[in-house]
């Protein structure tokens, strides 16, 4: 099972390849995925046909007590053979409905694949939190398929709407599957099944939630009104997603849980109601429809809510009428979903009232379609005949939802005779269609499908003793499926169903101002607006109350909360230790003192460069405290953390005014003092209150020896970066690659990914004429410019360099490592713009910040990759020994590539913040004629410009 995901997710990253090579034919080699998940659950039937079970399981996150683990059962296999097959027919159809060029079809081929893979580890999760992972997997794949052509809105509202309504019932569902997870000590269906349930009003609660989750999945009422509008989507994906895969998850999920939860309290009620008001509801809307596909759409709303009710309702009668259900509803709903995207591809429509005469011009296509349209209404011999009477059946001992499942199966048979006689019937005074004739690509799959739902009703005995094991978990089977049982009452129910639906299409025309005045007062579409409106009126009012663009406010209400509830808990509990130690030497004292006064001074400063330069000096002192208690690596970094701090500030500072503000007034000034040192003090107690805290040995003790035995290094800091945590400087690096990229959006109003600025090249130099020490330190007005700072840099700037790759390979076993070096050569940047200005920059670093941030980022993965090539294990170092002429033994450890990964992305942002802050502030200097706020430009051959 878990080659078949892989499969599938190599398939969807070669797919864009494949598109642009061959066009939509790239769609006959993906569609070898999905039918490689028919063939394996086509080679395990005997393991599952007897109530047994394949299993597989792997570790993954053993903190979490997560594990990959891979169950298929009777019903999961039976979806297996749905996603997978129904999914290998749409790709293959989808060679032939899309032209060559289509927008988006590298997008859409590779999406396909991917949610038919995510499908595919849905069902055949065990563990629920691996579940939930896939379910949501399948709700983002189906977000960016319905919202497929991007240009149109009505895709993109439809898209949204679907991945709000499903993502949040997906939430709900996690908190369920976590409340029974928590119970049962283990997130494995398998072995929550084997617990006995909690009782009361935990299990409700737990059961309601997974309810709302599958119903929102399945478009259930009162969560049914997405699945119409996401008719946006191209048919191709309709067929998929809305008949055999997306939409089926939600009722596969209560079929899963329903053996375990079914005798709990709310399960059955809500399922049952749930699901008859959808049955309901969507039949008589579908017959309202003119549009092919909407009909169809309203049509699969009533079916999902029809497979809600049997799966639903706990019995063995019904858990075996559900599955048949289940398999006869993705054959004949996929079938016709196919044949109305035929007719639009080859008709140029769908709309019932424009179609005319099909039937003779297109004998074969609609021939399927009846097949299809058949089995939908339950006509013998068909399999949807077979599913309607079990489910009929198993349903005669209550007659209030016996009634109206056979008021719901007439309306179904109603829509099926519709869609047929609107799609192929000759209509007197509209002229005929002409249909171009279609190619057998798209033609053969619904032929497939319908002829496969014709096929298996005559084999309903030997479907029915394959999906006997699942029933059989809610008790005895007492009756099998079978195409004949006999003049039963389930039988003459159908027929009354079928009469039922005959003369609901017979009176269409006098049926017709009913059918649209007798609806629900308000649509779902309209709740669905009217709850988003209040939300978003509800954002703007808070936003206005409390977003007032005053950055004071904004931090005086945080450290405000941060002082009066951690604050007065700590001043409740005092919860500090006793016997503190004030120094270890009195140099620490002298330090303290320092770092003090800088902040008292900092905070009465006038000035901003000053106030900056006191916070500066915290800094510095603060990475002295970490020199007095031996830390050296960290005493580095925090001193090159805070020089790369004051040259970004330096940068800034040049768009605000000189002096602060004369406001706020001498009250308010006071006010935030006290909340500032009220802060301090805060903060100082919480972190003795935390130090004091520990029960445990800290895990730090063991970094040292870990540093050397696992990760081959003696500098217990970088080895911790690189290989212990290295996770967290993963996902760090991450951070690194976001605020680079807000700092550029911020500040570019062009494409940084445009032309740099180069320096303009002049006519050679005499030989009496002024040395060059720069060479972009010429087009600087001559005001600006520093002889004895362009020689300087001249002559350290490659001496810095080589000094950040010696931190940068030293690191391992000597202070330094990746980040360090990165900020040293990030300031050597720095410093070879102020002396030479945007085009010395270019010179120095003639390439974008974006190539160096991703580069970066992917040296970091590839070293992690590497770690899982070599070891098993993400990120963890392997030393490589080697022997080297003249130098003897030597050996490299494998996170030196994160490091060096590390140092790309540290460089990167340094340049990103000098290519926006610096250089791009420069050209919005020049721009606003203030040359003396920057570093301005010499126009070429013209004047200087006085600052």
């Amino acid at each position: 099972m878990l080659v078949l995901l892989i499969l599938h997710l190599v398939a969807a990253l070669v797919a864009p390849l494949l598109v642009r090579r061959w066009g939509p034919r790239a769609c006959y080699p993906l569609a070898a995925a999905p039918a490689a998940a028919v063939g394996w659950a086509i080679a395990h039937t005997g393991a599952v046909r007897h109530g047994g079970a394949v299993v597989e399981t792997y570790p993954w996150i053993a903190q979490l007590q997560l594990d990959v683990a891979l169950r298929v059962t009777t019903l999961s296999w039976l979806m297996m053979l749905l996603v997978g097959g129904v999914g290998a027919l749409v790709l293959v159809y989808s060679a032939r409905y899309f032209h060559t060029g289509s927008i988006g079809l590298a997008r859409y081929a590779s999406i396909m694949v991917a949610f038919a893979g995510a499908m595919i580890g849905l069902v055949v999760s065990d563990d629920l939190l691996l579940l939930y992972v896939f379910w949501e997997l399948t709700t983002v794949f189906s977000y960016l398929l319905i919202g497929h052509s991007t240009e149109r809105r009505s895709s993109r509202w439809a898209a949204v709407q679907a991945l709000t309504i499903t993502t949040l019932g997906g939430l709900a569902m996690l908190v369920g599957f976590l409340l029974l997870g928590q119970h049962a000590g283990s997130y494995r269906w398998s072995v929550i099944t084997a617990v006995p349930p909690p009782t009361g009003g935990y299990l409700v609660l737990a059961v309601l939630l997974v309810l709302a989750g599958a119903l929102a999945k399945s478009a259930v009422f009162p969560f049914n009104a997405w699945l119409p509008v996401a008719m946006a989507a191209p048919t191709p994906v309709s067929a998929y997603l809305h008949a055999a895969a997306m939409v089926k998850a939600g009722v596969f999920l209560i079929g899963l849980l329903g053996p375990a939860l079914a005798p709990v309290g709310p399960w059955r009620p809500v399922t049952v109601v749930a699901g008859l008001i959808t049955l309901v509801a969507g039949g008589w809307a579908a017959l309202r429809q003119t549009d092919l596909k909407l009909l169809l759409a309203y049509g699969t709303v009533s079916q999902l809510g029809l497979l809600t009710v049997v799966l639903g309702a706990g019995t063995p009668q019904a858990a075996l009428a559900g599955v048949a259900m289940l398999l006869a509803h993705a054959l004949f709903k996929a079938a016709l979903f196919l044949v109305v995207g035929l007719l639009d591809h080859s008709a140029g429509g769908r709309d019932l009232r424009e179609l005319s005469g099909l039937g003779r011009s297109a004998p074969v296509l609609a021939t399927v379609a009846a097949l299809a349209a058949a089995s939908m209404a339950g006509l013998p011999p068909l399999l949807g005949f077979v599913a309607k009477e079990a489910l009929l059946a198993a349903f005669t001992d209550q007659p209030l939802v016996l009634a109206v499942l056979v008021a719901g199966t007439a309306l179904t048979v109603a829509y099926s005779i519709r869609f047929v006689w609107g799609a192929f019937a000759s209509r007197p005074g509209v002229p005929t269609t002409d249909l171009t004739r279609p190619p057998a690509a798209m033609l053969v799959p619904p032929a497939l499908l319908a002829v496969a739902g014709l096929a298996a009703g005559p084999a309903a005995g030997w479907i029915g003793g394959l999906l006997d094991p699942y029933a059989a978990r809610f008790g005895p089977v007492e009756e099998h499926l079978a195409l004949w049982h006999g003049p039963t009452a389930a039988l003459g129910l159908s027929a009354v169903a079928v009469a039922g639906g005959v003369a609901l299409h017979l009176v269409r025309g006098p049926l017709a101002p009913a059918l649209s005045r007798l609806r629900f007062p308000v649509s779902g579409n309209q709740g669905y607006e009217w709850v988003t409106h209040r939300f978003d009126w509800l954002a703007i009012e808070v936003t206005g109350a409390t977003q007032r663009g005053a950055l004071p406010q904004y931090l005086g209400t945080i450290l405000l909360s941060l002082v009066l509830v951690p604050g007065m808990v700590m001043l409740t509990t005092r919860p500090w230790r006793v016997g503190l130690a004030v120094w270890d030497s009195p140099v620490q004292l002298v330090v303290c003192v320092v770092i003090a006064v800088a902040a008292l001074i900092a905070v009465g400063a006038r000035r901003r460069l000053t106030a900056m330069l006191l916070v500066g000096v915290t800094g510095y002192g603060t990475a002295m405290m970490f020199v007095l208690y031996g830390a050296p690596d960290l005493a580095l970094t925090q001193f090159l953390v805070e020089t790369a701090t004051i040259a970004v500030f330096v940068l800034v500072l040049r768009r605000l005014p000189e002096r602060f503000s004369a406001r706020p007034l001498r009250r308010s000034r006071w006010v935030r003092r006290t909340i500032g040192l009220a802060t301090g003090l805060v903060v100082a107690g919480l972190t003795l209150a935390a130090a004091g805290a520990r029960r445990f040995p800290s895990i730090s003790l063991a970094f040292p020896d870990l540093a050397v035995a696992q990760g081959y290094g003696r500098n217990v800091v970088n080895v911790t970066l690189v290989d212990i945590r290295a996770w967290d400087t993963m996902g760090e690096l991450s951070v690194l690659v976001v605020t680079a990229t807000g700092v550029a959006s911020l500040i570019f109003e062009r494409s940084r990914t445009g032309p740099r600025p180069r320096r303009p090249r002049p006519a050679a130099p005499r030989r009496d004429g002024p040395t060059v020490w720069l060479r972009g330190g010429n087009t600087l007005h001559a005001r600006r410019r520093s002889i004895v700072f362009e020689v300087v840099t001249r002559l350290i700037f490659h001496t810095v360099l080589l000094l950040s790759l010696f931190l940068l390979f030293s690191g391992h076993n000597a202070p330094g490592g990746g980040f360090t070096g990165g900020l040293v050569a990030g300031l050597a940047l720095t410093v070879r713009y102020l002396a030479g200005g945007r085009y010395e920059l270019a010179e120095a670093a003639p390439v974008g910040a974006g190539t160096v941030l991703g580069a970066g980022l992917g040296v970091a993965v590839g070293g992690g990759a590497l770690g899982l090539l070599l070891t098993g294990d993400v990120l963890q170092s392997v030393k490589v020994d080697f022997w080297l002429p003249l130098v003897g033994h030597a050996y490299v450890v494998t996170s030196l590539f994160f490091d060096i990964g590390v140092y790309l992305v540290v460089v990167g942002l340094m340049l990103d913040i000098l290519r926006s802050l610096g250089a791009e502030v420069d050209r919005h200097v020049e721009a606003a004629g203030e040359p003396a706020r920057g570093l301005a430009v010499q126009p070429e051959g013209g004047p200087e410009v006085s600052p």
